[in-house]
């Protein structure tokens, strides 16, 4: 299907910031292809900012979104039907990273350029990968943690639990390298590690619940991959009536993972705009239609890549780094029970 949506305060930014990819008389057919709706963020964040900057780069051209749904064969069918559509780049967050290989090779076969996005293809060179740090994002988040824990005093030699994202997911394993680079540093012990099916939050929530049951008080801290992952460990808490719970890490900065820094129950996540890097694909993807070969500040798995740094968000910074940047309002994020919490981070 063919989206529209408007123009996000983050892709403004993005736009001078990037546009190397100028206004021209372009056409033709780019298709986005994202791989699950187990996250809320490729509906509200990632497509939304990359058909505005399409339309901002080249109103003429057709874009054509489609979500997997966490669904291989499904995601192959989609692939298959942009290219019968017409669609001469694609950019590609793959539900499998090792499956999508062959999906590269595919469309390169025909002329395709494939972009990809969020999460790299490392059986295959694509033509370009754009993404946030995933590696550095995994080592701020843990490193996060581990500076709470040893400025709450909590002695070496402890132990934490690590939920990693999708076994299927090459980011997730970059994500999961640098939680371990933090941890190994740390002094903590990590008492058990899951890797989490298609990153789904019920059974994060399942497996933590199970060790809540076998190592009871001993676990001082959760290092989970994402918010789903983090906030199922933290139902699983409360489910088990730890009060408080201990502290638990997250990346997406979504709705509901603020709200549960605001009431105290996450510890961090990480803010990372999806529109900007969405806003990088569509600049790539309009060089590619010009003809243009883009520039590349980095190599991953042999491919041209540019990666964006994002920033960790506790309670001691939330306002700063999410509302008084417009990421998200406080009429979102300070309802019901949360309002409370915002009142005293000063959020109104």
């Amino acid at each position: 299907m063919t989206c529209t949506s408007k123009l996000t305060g983050a892709v403004a930014l993005m736009a001078g910031l990037l546009g190397s990819a100028a206004f021209a008389q372009t056409t033709g057919t780019v298709a986005f292809l994202m791989p699950d709706q187990a996250s809320t963020r490729y509906e509200e964040h990632d497509f939304p900012g990359f058909q505005a900057e399409m339309t901002r780069l080249c109103p003429d051209c057709t874009v054509i979104y489609q979500n997997a749904n966490a669904d291989v064969a499904l995601q192959q069918q989609q692939f298959n039907s942009v290219i019968t559509q017409g669609a001469t780049v694609i950019v590609l967050d793959p539900v499998d990273s090792s499956a999508a290989a062959s999906l590269v090779s595919l469309a390169q076969a025909q002329g395709i350029k494939v972009i990809a996005y969020d999460r790299p293809i490392p059986g295959k060179t694509a033509d370009y990968y754009v993404s946030f740090d995933n590696q550095g994002i995994g080592k701020a988040i843990a490193q996060s943690l581990v500076d709470k824990l040893k400025a709450d005093g909590v002695p070496a030699g402890a132990g934490v639990l690590q939920i990693n994202g999708s076994p299927t997911d090459a980011a997730a394993g970059l994500i999961r390298d640098g939680i371990d680079e933090a941890l190994d540093a740390s002094g903590y012990v990590t008492l058990a590690e899951f890797d989490t099916p298609d990153w789904a939050p019920p059974k994060a929530q399942e497996w933590a619940s199970g060790q809540i049951t076998r190592f009871g008080a001993d676990i001082i801290g959760v290092v989970a991959a994402n918010d789903g992952t983090g906030g199922g460990a933290i139902a699983a808490f409360k489910a088990a009536g730890v009060d408080p719970v201990p502290p638990v890490t997250g990346n997406d900065a979504t709705i509901a993972a603020l709200q549960l820094i605001i009431a105290g129950d996450q510890y961090n996540t990480i803010s990372k705009p999806s529109e900007i890097v969405a806003a990088a694909a569509a600049n790539i993807a309009v060089q590619f239609l010009n003809g243009e070969t883009p520039a590349a500040e980095m190599t991953l798995y042999d491919t041209p890549s540019q990666l964006f740094v994002p920033a960790v968000v506790t309670r001691d910074n939330l306002k700063a780094e999410i509302i008084d940047k417009g990421i998200n309002t406080a009429a979102e994020l300070c309802v019901d029970r949360y309002a409370a919490g915002c009142a005293e981070l000063g959020i109104e």
